[in-house]
């Protein structure tokens, strides 16, 4: 398991998909109003490096002991959501209704995800001011997988994708 730091020392990857302005307080504070929630310190931490976009090549997937919709060990992490509204871009924003439009419970906070499959902060075992744990969501089969007790044991326990067997049935969609 990687060290909080080290990760967010390389967290970002090149390009600039997804890429939302520098947060600011106000931001930040308008986010945390209209989502109805505390974000995580460590999730903010990351933001505050860059607002959203690529995840780099050493930390896009996460292990999992079960089989998902995905891959039979882990599930994909390449791109988060920032916070604010950009060129139409999705962000954390639109997670309450993108959480209604896929049927999603509540209360989540998106990270990541293509609506087949979400990551999400999930708020139901805390509350919304508490610390959230990382739940996965697959819409396509109805299920969910917990990840993390929160976002920053995730983030320490990211992996890159490429060090997966990516033949045969660990093929990813």
């Amino acid at each position: 398991m990687a060290r909080f730091d080290d990760v967010k020392a390389t967290f970002w990857g090149e390009g600039l998909y997804g890429v939302l302005p520098s947060l600011t307080d106000g931001v930040v504070q308008g986010a945390e109003r209209q989502l109805g929630v505390r974000l995580p310190a460590s999730l903010l931490q990351l933001l505050w490096v860059q607002n959203g976009g690529p995840v780099a090549a050493a930390w896009d997937a996460f292990p999992t002991d079960v089989a998902t919709s995905w891959s039979e060990s882990h599930v994909p992490f390449d791109v988060m959501m920032g916070i604010g509204r950009h060129n139409g871009l999705l962000s954390m924003l639109d997670s309450g209704y993108l959480v209604e439009e896929w049927g999603l419970p509540s209360p989540l906070v998106l990270l990541s995800g293509d609506g087949h499959y979400w990551i999400a902060l999930d708020y139901r075992g805390c509350g919304e001011w508490g610390e959230p744990s990382v739940t996965w969501f697959d819409t396509d089969s109805d299920t969910e997988l917990p990840l993390a007790t929160d976002f920053r044991e995730f983030v320490e326990l990211l992996t890159a994708s490429a060090s997966f067997d990516l033949d045969g049935e660990d093929a990813g969609r």
